[in-house]
Parts: C-alpha cells; sequence; structure tokens
C-alpha cells in the first residue's frame, strides 16, 4: 500500500457497511479517502472512529449515485479540490424485498438498475478519464456479489442479482477496454457472500445462516489494491465458513 501514500481514494456508498470500513481502512492506510454517500453526515461520523491523522484523510462528499448530475459535480469538484482520483471502490447498492413479476414495482427496479449498474458505470467512467488524462495507473474496484454468480434461493430478491449479473460482464468488459487502450490501469470486482449490512433484511435471514464482516471485504479490497504493479486480481468472492449458496 506505500505507493497509495497520499494518492486521492473515492468510495462510493460510504456512510455505512462495507463503504464505511472501506473508506475508514483506505484512510488509515494513509490514502486521502473521499467517501460519497447521500447521509454524508453518516461520512463526517467516521472520523470519530479513527486517529487524528486518519481522521484528517478522510472528506465527505454528498452524492447519489443514481443521478448522473450528482455524479458529474462531485467528480468535477474532486478534480479542483483534490486533482483526481487513482483509486475509486464502486460500493454503493441497493436492494428492494418483492417478487420480480409483481405488477407496478417499476420503479423498484429501476432505483436498483440506476444505482448498482448504471451509476457503477458512469463512477467507472469519470475515474478512468482522471487516470487517464493524468497518466496515473489507478484501480477502479466494484463491491459485487456472489449474487452475480449464482441466483441465490432467497425471496423476494428481485433484480438484484441481475445487476450483480451485470456487474461481473462490466468488469470484464472494462478490463478489456483497458487493456485495447494500452493503460496500465487495472479492474477488480469483488464478490462477498452474505455481510452483515443494512441492506439484508435481517426478519428474513435464518438465525443460523453465517456471515462476513464488513471488515473482511475491506482488507480484501486493501489487498487487491496493494498487489504489485504486474498483477491484477480481477476476480475475488469471499464466502463465509458454511455458507449455503
Amino acid at each position: 500500500m506505500d505507493r497509495w501514500r497520499n494518492k486521492v481514494a473515492v468510495v462510493t456508498g460510504a456512510s455505512s457497511g462495507i463503504g464505511a470500513a472501506i473508506a475508514k481502512d483506505l484512510a488509515k492506510a494513509g490514502m486521502i479517502t473521499i467517501g460519497l454517500a447521500r447521509r454524508v453526515e453518516r461520512v463526517e461520523q467516521l472520523k470519530q472512529d479513527l486517529p487524528k491523522e486518519a481522521a484528517a484523510r478522510l472528506h465527505a462528499i454528498k452524492c447519489d449515485v443514481s443521478l448522473e448530475a450528482d455524479i458529474v459535480k462531485t467528480f468535477q469538484r474532486i478534480r479542483e479540490t483534490h486533482g483526481g482520483v487513482d483509486v475509486l471502490v464502486n460500493n454503493a447498492g441497493i436492494a428492494r424485498t418483492n417478487n420480480l413479476l409483481d405488477v407496478g414495482t417499476t420503479a423498484d427496479v429501476r432505483a436498483v438498475l440506476d444505482t448498482n449498474v448504471t451509476g457503477l458505470v458512469l463512477c467507472s467512467q469519470w475515474a478512468y478519464k482522471s487516470m487517464v488524462d493524468r497518466q496515473v495507473d489507478g484501480h477502479i474496484v466494484h463491491i459485487s456479489s456472489v449474487a452475480g454468480h449464482i441466483v441465490p434461493n432467497f425471496p423476494k430478491i428481485n433484480i438484484y442479482p441481475g445487476t450483480k449479473h451485470a456487474v461481473r460482464a462490466i468488469t470484464e468488459t472494462m478490463r478489456q477496454e483497458m487493456r485495447a487502450a494500452g493503460t496500465k490501469i487495472k479492474v477488480t470486482s469483488v464478490s462477498p457472500g452474505g455481510v452483515k449490512t443494512e441492506i439484508l433484511d435481517s426478519s428474513a435471514i435464518p438465525k443460523d445462516m453465517p456471515l462476513l464482516e464488513a471488515e473482511d471485504i475491506s482488507a480484501a479490497v486493501l489487498y487487491v489494491i496493494g498487489t504489485p504493479p504486474n498483477v491484477q486480481v480481477h476476480e475475488l468472492i469471499i464466502k463465509p465458513i458454511g455458507e449455503a449458496f
């Protein structure tokens, strides 16, 4: 991680769960860390959990990644205030609990697609542009899910697995485009199994279901971005011991 010290990392969905853990760990690792979230005050509160020097490296910007105008404005602000983006962690993601075939759920389907797929792509476009413009061998990390490799038999999971299957294809498409462009920019998809986060409906989780901690996923992100320049971890699947799917 030494080569990333004082470089700029952007983490979407940084207000809680996996995103909060990643933002804190990147700041502790010496990166200027910008946490994006709709609930920006919760990102500010993360500073209370950090040593003074790390807290000074954590910055919060309000941004809804389902809105293109928000993304454009935010990445322009990052360019003006911090110079650009060296590492992007696309963590923001939502789920809606209703059946995919239920009539009248169009708004929910669009909301999940806008955040989990379109927002991820748009943030990646602006981060990639920043890296190319400054000739930086940066790294883009997508926080995906095992639901992008299978479809768990889980009630009312709706379009969520579809969005994560899309992320898997998007990751490979980006890798191919980066290679064709002659860059050494990396892209990685991290696919966790069940994690203790707010995205899960606690009432629907079996009491004996094994779960990962958000910090387990953050450790994985630091591992993949900390690999040598000639190493690209393309896909990393992390499951808790005993997971059923």
